[in-house]
């Protein structure tokens, strides 16, 4: 269980650190959170993946996505302070890469896509008995 299941934060939340030196970045993604990505980038969430899996979603989506993950996280974390903007995502892309803020950001995404209501299972739990579960 991760610790925001633990302070009873579940349902379709997909999170991520992405680690810069000593800088850990946090972003997520809600269901409002991938709403506000598609109003700043102009295309619906599937196409964004779509277009990560054939190469079609470019840089300038992926920061628009970053950005919204990251001000999602300081929202959630109650962080206060000022918000995160396009250039704050241009940024930490320069500073970390595209690959990494891309994967980052696409692994999040695709939690909160395959939410199924179901508890999701954590990283290294075995998934047979769910799938076991949902033949029955």
């Amino acid at each position: 269980m991760t610790p925001l299941q633990q302070a009873g934060h579940v349902g379709a939340r997909g999170e991520g650190i992405i680690q810069h030196g000593e800088t850990e970045y946090r972003i997520l993604f809600t269901n409002r959170a991938l709403a506000e990505a598609e109003s700043a980038t102009g295309k619906s969430v599937i196409a964004l993946a779509q277009g990560f899996a054939n190469g079609t979603t470019g840089i300038g989506d992926v920061a628009r996505m970053l950005s919204t993950g990251l001000e999602a996280a300081r929202r959630d974390a109650n962080a206060g302070g000022r918000t995160y903007t396009l250039f704050d995502a241009y940024r930490i892309m320069d500073e970390v890469g595209f690959t990494e803020v891309a994967r980052a950001v696409m692994e999040a995404v695709s939690v909160v896509l395959k939410f199924d209501g179901e508890e999701q299972p954590d990283q290294g739990e075995d998934e047979a008995p769910k799938a076991a579960k949902k033949r029955s």
